[in-house]
Protein backbone atom coordinates (compact mmCIF):
# COMPACT_ATOMS: atom_id res chain seq x y z
CA UNK A 1 0.00 0.00 0.00
CA UNK A 2 1.40 3.30 -1.01
CA UNK A 3 0.18 6.15 1.72
CA UNK A 4 2.14 9.35 0.82
CA UNK A 5 4.01 10.57 -1.74
CA UNK A 6 6.80 12.96 -2.01
CA UNK A 7 8.62 14.71 -4.91
CA UNK A 8 8.05 17.62 -7.38
CA UNK A 9 4.89 18.49 -9.19
CA UNK A 10 5.39 18.49 -12.86
CA UNK A 11 1.36 18.77 -14.04
CA UNK A 12 -1.81 19.91 -12.48
CA UNK A 13 -5.71 19.94 -14.07
CA UNK A 14 -8.48 20.23 -11.89
CA UNK A 15 -8.85 16.71 -11.91
CA UNK A 16 -5.14 14.79 -12.20
CA UNK A 17 -1.77 15.69 -10.88
CA UNK A 18 1.49 14.32 -12.31
CA UNK A 19 4.37 13.71 -9.61
CA UNK A 20 7.93 13.46 -10.11
CA UNK A 21 9.27 11.35 -7.28
CA UNK A 22 13.13 10.32 -8.04
CA UNK A 23 12.47 10.34 -11.82
CA UNK A 24 9.01 8.37 -11.84
CA UNK A 25 6.01 9.87 -12.74
CA UNK A 26 3.20 9.17 -10.99
CA UNK A 27 -0.08 10.19 -11.82
CA UNK A 28 -2.99 10.48 -9.37
CA UNK A 29 -6.30 11.29 -9.74
CA UNK A 30 -7.61 14.26 -7.22
CA UNK A 31 -10.57 15.91 -6.08
CA UNK A 32 -10.76 19.54 -6.63
CA UNK A 33 -10.28 20.61 -2.80
CA UNK A 34 -6.90 19.53 -3.55
CA UNK A 35 -6.59 20.95 -6.27
CA UNK A 36 -7.20 24.03 -4.52
CA UNK A 37 -3.75 23.51 -2.49
CA UNK A 38 -1.32 22.54 -4.60
CA UNK A 39 1.67 24.91 -5.28
CA UNK A 40 2.62 25.54 -8.44
CA UNK A 41 4.27 23.05 -11.07
CA UNK A 42 8.10 23.07 -10.00
CA UNK A 43 7.82 22.41 -6.60
CA UNK A 44 7.77 19.84 -4.00
CA UNK A 45 4.25 18.41 -3.00
CA UNK A 46 3.75 15.63 -0.51
CA UNK A 47 0.13 14.25 -1.20
CA UNK A 48 -1.54 11.22 0.81
CA UNK A 49 -2.78 8.61 -1.07
CA UNK A 50 -5.01 5.91 -1.80
CA UNK A 51 -4.15 2.98 -4.38
CA UNK A 52 -8.01 1.76 -5.98
CA UNK A 53 -7.92 -1.99 -8.13
CA UNK A 54 -10.02 -3.04 -9.90
CA UNK A 55 -10.48 -5.71 -12.73
CA UNK A 56 -9.46 -3.13 -15.30
CA UNK A 57 -7.57 -0.57 -13.98
CA UNK A 58 -5.30 0.76 -11.18
CA UNK A 59 -5.85 4.16 -10.31
CA UNK A 60 -4.17 6.23 -7.60
CA UNK A 61 -5.77 8.81 -5.76
CA UNK A 62 -4.00 11.74 -4.19
CA UNK A 63 -5.06 14.06 -1.69
CA UNK A 64 -3.71 17.15 0.35
CA UNK A 65 -5.51 16.51 3.51
CA UNK A 66 -6.06 13.69 5.89
CA UNK A 67 -9.70 14.47 6.54
CA UNK A 68 -9.92 14.24 2.52
CA UNK A 69 -8.88 10.95 2.33
CA UNK A 70 -10.51 9.87 5.03
CA UNK A 71 -13.34 10.91 4.20
CA UNK A 72 -13.02 9.25 0.64
CA UNK A 73 -12.76 5.91 2.12
CA UNK A 74 -15.84 6.32 3.88
CA UNK A 75 -17.73 7.04 0.71
CA UNK A 76 -16.29 4.21 -1.17
CA UNK A 77 -17.41 1.88 1.69
CA UNK A 78 -20.78 2.87 1.12
CA UNK A 79 -22.61 0.21 -1.36
CA UNK A 80 -22.77 1.11 -5.29
CA UNK A 81 -20.73 4.48 -4.32
CA UNK A 82 -17.18 4.46 -6.65
CA UNK A 83 -14.46 5.87 -6.45
CA UNK A 84 -15.40 8.42 -9.07
CA UNK A 85 -18.61 9.00 -7.74
CA UNK A 86 -16.43 9.46 -3.84
CA UNK A 87 -13.95 11.94 -6.33
CA UNK A 88 -17.29 14.10 -7.28
CA UNK A 89 -18.48 14.34 -4.26
CA UNK A 90 -15.14 15.70 -2.43
CA UNK A 91 -15.32 18.29 -5.89
CA UNK A 92 -19.03 19.16 -5.32
CA UNK A 93 -19.41 20.26 -1.10
CA UNK A 94 -16.59 20.72 1.60
CA UNK A 95 -15.94 18.61 3.82
CA UNK A 96 -17.77 20.39 6.30
CA UNK A 97 -20.73 20.60 4.45
CA UNK A 98 -20.95 16.93 3.45
CA UNK A 99 -20.26 15.96 7.18
CA UNK A 100 -23.78 18.31 8.31
CA UNK A 101 -25.78 16.97 5.11
CA UNK A 102 -25.15 13.52 6.45
CA UNK A 103 -25.30 14.41 9.83
CA UNK A 104 -28.82 16.84 9.15
CA UNK A 105 -30.68 13.93 7.03
CA UNK A 106 -30.32 15.98 4.19
CA UNK A 107 -31.14 14.12 0.76
CA UNK A 108 -31.69 16.78 -0.86
CA UNK A 109 -27.86 18.70 -0.42
CA UNK A 110 -26.28 15.43 -1.49
CA UNK A 111 -29.09 14.86 -4.12
CA UNK A 112 -27.51 17.74 -5.92
CA UNK A 113 -23.92 16.55 -6.47
CA UNK A 114 -22.63 14.90 -9.75
CA UNK A 115 -23.39 11.18 -10.07
CA UNK A 116 -25.40 11.17 -6.66
CA UNK A 117 -29.30 10.50 -7.20
CA UNK A 118 -31.61 10.15 -4.29
CA UNK A 119 -31.07 6.45 -3.43
CA UNK A 120 -27.63 7.13 -3.05
CA UNK A 121 -28.00 9.67 -1.17
CA UNK A 122 -30.37 7.77 1.33
CA UNK A 123 -27.38 5.36 1.24
CA UNK A 124 -24.47 7.48 2.16
CA UNK A 125 -26.80 8.84 4.98
CA UNK A 126 -27.21 5.37 6.75
CA UNK A 127 -24.40 4.22 6.00
CA UNK A 128 -22.19 6.98 7.38
CA UNK A 129 -24.10 9.01 9.77
CA UNK A 130 -22.79 6.50 12.90
CA UNK A 131 -19.54 6.65 11.01
CA UNK A 132 -18.26 10.66 10.86
CA UNK A 133 -16.59 11.97 13.53
CA UNK A 134 -18.57 15.27 15.03
CA UNK A 135 -15.39 17.56 15.28
CA UNK A 136 -14.64 16.41 11.48
CA UNK A 137 -17.40 18.82 10.80
CA UNK A 138 -15.67 21.83 11.91
CA UNK A 139 -13.12 24.36 10.19
CA UNK A 140 -10.12 25.95 11.21
CA UNK A 141 -10.50 30.29 10.48
CA UNK A 142 -8.67 29.45 7.63
CA UNK A 143 -11.57 27.04 6.06
CA UNK A 144 -9.47 23.59 6.35
CA UNK A 145 -11.02 20.87 8.57
CA UNK A 146 -10.21 20.85 12.47
CA UNK A 147 -8.80 17.99 13.74
CA UNK A 148 -11.17 15.51 14.34
CA UNK A 149 -8.64 13.97 17.13
CA UNK A 150 -8.47 17.43 19.05
CA UNK A 151 -9.42 16.71 22.84
CA UNK A 152 -9.63 20.66 23.19
CA UNK A 153 -12.35 20.67 20.86
CA UNK A 154 -14.18 17.82 22.34
CA UNK A 155 -13.88 18.92 26.36
CA UNK A 156 -15.44 22.38 24.88
CA UNK A 157 -18.36 20.43 23.35
CA UNK A 158 -19.18 18.47 26.50
CA UNK A 159 -18.65 21.60 28.59
CA UNK A 160 -21.22 23.59 26.66
CA UNK A 161 -23.74 21.06 26.52
CA UNK A 162 -23.16 20.42 30.18
CA UNK A 163 -24.01 23.61 30.46
CA UNK A 164 -27.35 22.79 29.08
CA UNK A 165 -26.59 24.27 25.05
CA UNK A 166 -28.47 21.50 22.78
CA UNK A 167 -26.29 19.72 20.77
CA UNK A 168 -26.55 21.86 17.59
CA UNK A 169 -26.41 25.44 19.38
CA UNK A 170 -22.92 24.44 21.17
CA UNK A 171 -21.58 23.07 17.50
CA UNK A 172 -22.53 26.65 16.31
CA UNK A 173 -21.12 28.47 18.90
CA UNK A 174 -17.45 26.64 18.50
CA UNK A 175 -17.74 26.86 15.22
CA UNK A 176 -17.94 30.40 16.18
CA UNK A 177 -14.96 30.30 18.31
CA UNK A 178 -12.73 28.45 15.13
CA UNK A 179 -14.06 31.52 13.23
CA UNK A 180 -12.97 34.32 15.30
CA UNK A 181 -8.96 32.61 15.43
CA UNK A 182 -9.37 31.01 18.96
CA UNK A 183 -6.47 28.57 19.44
CA UNK A 184 -7.59 24.76 19.17
CA UNK A 185 -5.58 23.71 21.42
CA UNK A 186 -6.62 25.76 24.44
CA UNK A 187 -10.26 24.70 26.33
CA UNK A 188 -10.35 27.67 28.26
CA UNK A 189 -9.81 29.76 25.33
CA UNK A 190 -12.47 27.90 22.88
CA UNK A 191 -15.41 28.05 25.84
CA UNK A 192 -14.48 31.64 26.41
CA UNK A 193 -15.19 32.84 23.06
CA UNK A 194 -17.76 29.97 22.02
CA UNK A 195 -19.86 30.91 24.79
CA UNK A 196 -19.31 35.11 24.17
CA UNK A 197 -20.63 33.72 20.41
CA UNK A 198 -23.95 32.69 22.35
CA UNK A 199 -24.39 36.32 24.25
Amino acid sequence: MISFLHGTLVEKTPVSILLDVNGVGYELAIPLSTYDRLPATGETLRVLTHLVIREDAWQLCGFAMAAEKTTFLLLVGVNGVGPKVAMNTLSGITIPDLHAAISGNNVKRLSAINGIGKKSAERIIIELKDKIHPLMAFTAKDGSPAPAHNPALSDTLLALTSLGYPQDAAKKMLQAALDAGTDTRNTEALLKAALASGR
